[in-house]
């Protein structure tokens, strides 16, 4: 990522409603008349695509993202036939139901529908999520600003069937503070579902591989650590071996025990499974969706894998997944239902069973180390999307460690590691065997599939207006698939499937906790803020004396001085020769940065500060060299003497918020424990933006909420 360009912006724009707040004259000020000032500025400038790099990109792909779903055959069919194949044909119906399970949630929705709908080049919930908040001011995150707009795509369009229809949505949801609450519980859910499969991915693959793989896998437990890239070409080669083995596999079941096989492309085989089975192929929904698993990982690890080139991975995603995943992972779907129309009564373990004794082994060893891969798949994507949640105040502080100089996206969360190990290891020993397992992880990835179907229609509506009959077809087919799916893990709520659930709870309130005391703490900033008024009468306060140096102050507004200021200097009533308030915030884009408020992308790292220092400074002085004459080389020569005799100090403050009298006693649970627990065991902001400890000064304030 290019230095920050530290840039003055115009006033913060209210939140959440405009009329609670005062503006004053600093507001105005920031729209003052030094300059002309540049607009925000996305990184566009992306490699110019050519075949090479995108076949190179394409078998990276095999190796970061595909290990979950290529390792599905491992598992999914015993959870299709818990109770044993009952009538030859009913493999028939799910083999059918499998081909057209990948083909149009895997194939159609993710991989050519979900990959196009990504926020310049970042896919996931979150992404979704703030691509919906960048044309629908739907977003309950305190950042906006007046030069947001320049980034939203919020427009006023001409009358048409297609407008009146999203402007339509799009009002709805505006004007409804509980939908729009609702949409972001529901990204939450998503993330916090998601996050959760990183639990079960490494339980369900590994012991589906082999039961006493323990030792082997504990060895590569901080693989991540050293970045996408290197694990992308690491692993590549054995999923790719992977893929052929079991290619192979197939072709050789389909023309060795059934070739008829082949007729469950045809989906009248579901219709009369369904009537013949009737509630038993219902039920088997359930396992069916095991083999979708990971289908929405690479949509999460590529884009850390390829955060820099924007749209040009989604071709080599598209590529490695239509040459190489789906067929292979086809082909031994069929040959084990193949199999299974002759040897019904070994459902419970089809996959090994169905294996050539010639190929046995070296399938087993190949299978453990394509198990042991796909486990750290979910891991990476959970890293991802949490470094995202971060970064837009919907997640607690934690620690993100960039692995790769060369790529922003790859990155490695040392506590999310650590809690996903311990949760994993409870998991293993609390469930044992891998059906029950499979009913909690069908859970997840179900109510996952649900929500990105939710988004997908209102990106479809609003920012696609896409015809009606397309958005209706949808819904009908894949929306209407995933429904009936999430009603059949239900079922198997008891037998596991509350595990997810639970887990989505406990992380979903914890990041709702902390979304909402981050945001009581920024609206009591914004409310109280000190107008220049009172800005003026403290810097010329003769009782105040001036040091040498230079002090960044870092506060969370961008127009207005916050009020752990006054609180500040009438504590320390002493002041640095030059005083720059510093705004670092992260807004619903995946790449941006501009000046004068310092605004990362959610997935843009922290520079050195020694870097950012003399970027800040350099940048403060052409601004300042703007306008010719002596006040500015004055003012410039002022800078340069503070530095040198006073260099640079870092003043923030810590403000604790506590719930006002008469407060309700479930706010006052919320803030007052809750919260207030999760700030005395996540990251401190000095760590987090990385500020030198021996020049940095703490304050801290109060705040009644």
């Amino acid at each position: 990522m290019d230095q920050p360009r530290v840039e003055t912006s115009p006033q913060e724009e209210a939140e959440p409603r405009q009329e609670d707040f005062r503006n004053d004259l600093f507001d105005l000020e920031m729209n003052g008349s030094r300059g002309s000032f540049k607009r925000p500025v996305l990184h566009s400038s992306l490699p110019v695509p050519d075949w090479g790099t995108v076949m190179k990109l394409a078998f990276q792909c095999i190796g970061v993202a595909f290990g979950d779903l290529g390792t599905s055959p491992l598992y999914t069919m015993p959870g299709v036939f818990s109770g044993g194949v009952k009538h030859r044909d009913d493999v028939l119906g799910a083999m059918s139901l499998i081909f057209y399970c990948i083909v149009l949630i895997s194939l159609i929705k993710y991989v050519i529908i979900v990959l196009s709908a990504n926020d310049n080049g970042e896919g996931g919930t979150f992404a979704l999520y703030s691509l919906i908040c960048r044309y629908a001011k739907v977003n309950l995150i305190p950042n906006h600003q007046a030069e947001d707009r320049k980034l939203s795509n919020y427009n006023l369009e001409m009358p048409s069937r297609r407008n009146k229809m999203a402007s339509a949505v799009r009002s709805k949801l505006e004007n409804s503070y509980v939908l729009r609450y609702l949409l972001l519980v529901m990204a939450m859910t998503g993330v916090s579902m998601l996050i959760g499969d990183g639990i079960f991915t490494p339980c369900i693959s590994v012991l589906s591989a082999v039961g006493g793989i323990k030792q082997v896998s504990s060895s590569l437990t901080d693989t991540w650590r050293f970045g996408t890239d290197k694990v992308g070409y690491t692993f590549a080669p054995i999923l790719l071996l992977w893929f052929i083995f079991i290619a192979c596999v197939g072709f050789f079941n389909i023309l060795h025990h059934d070739p008829g096989i082949i007729k469950a492309v045809n989906p009248y085989y579901i219709l009369t499974y369904f009537l013949r089975s009737k509630k038993d192929a219902w039920v088997s929904l359930g396992g069916v969706i095991l083999c979708l698993t990971g289908t929405y990982i690479y949509i999460h690890v590529s884009e850390a894998l390829f955060a820099d080139l924007g749209h040009f991975y989604i071709r080599s995603i598209q590529i490695s997944t239509c040459s190489v995943l789906l067929p292979s992972v086809l082909l031994n779907y069929f040959g084990q239902c193949a199999y299974l129309r002759n040897h019904g009564e070994d459902a419970l373990n089809s996959f090994y069973s169905s294996v050539p004794k010639i190929l046995y082994w070296p399938l087993f060893v190949v299978a453990v180390l394509a198990a042991i891969i796909a486990s750290q798949s979910l891991i990476s994507a959970s890293f991802s999307i949490v470094k995202q949640a971060v970064a837009l105040g919907c997640f607690p502080r934690v620690k993100v460690v960039h692995t790769s100089s060369k790529y922003e996206g790859q990155v490695y969360v040392p506590e999310i590691n650590t809690l996903l190990m311990l949760i994993c290891v409870a998991v293993t020993l609390g469930f044992k065997d891998t059906l029950q397992m499979g009913n909690a992880y069908g859970m997840s990835v179900a109510c996952v599939f649900c929500i990105t179907s939710l988004f997908l229609v209102l990106v479809m509506v609003m920012i696609w207006k896409t015809h009606p009959i397309l958005i209706i077809l949808y819904v009908l087919t894949i929306g209407s698939i995933e429904f009936v799916i999430l009603s059949s893990v239900f079922y198997k709520f008891v037998d596991g499937g509350y595990l997810p659930l639970l887990i989505a709870l406990i992380m979903g309130a914890t990041m709702l906790t902390w979304h909402y005391g981050y945001r009581k703490k920024y609206t009591y900033e914004f409310k109280n803020k000190v107008a220049t008024e009172k800005l003026t009468d403290i810097i010329f306060d003769q009782r105040i004396h001036r040091i040498q140096g230079v002090g960044l102050f870092y506060t969370h507004l961008v127009d207005g001085i916050a009020p752990i200021f006054t609180h500040y200097v009438s504590n320390v009533p002493a002041l640095h020769s030059v005083l720059v308030f510093l705004t670092i915030k992260a807004v619903p884009i995946s790449r941006l940065i501009f000046r004068c408020i310092v605004r990362y992308g959610y997935h843009d790292s922290r520079k050195e500060q020694s870097s950012f220092e003399e970027t800040l400074m350099n940048e403060l002085n052409k601004f300042i060299l703007h306008d010719d004459g002596e006040e500015a080389e004055r003012e410039v020569e002022l800078i340069d003497n503070a530095l040198r005799y006073g260099g640079v100090v870092y003043l923030m403050g810590e403000g604790e918020i506590l719930c006002s009298k008469g407060s309700f006693w479930m706010k006052k649970l919320v803030v007052d424990y809750f919260y207030k627990w999760l700030t005395r065991n996540v990251r401190e902001p000095d760590e987090i933006f990385m500020i030198p400890r021996k020049r940095l000064l703490k304050v801290g304030m109060t705040y009644e909420v």
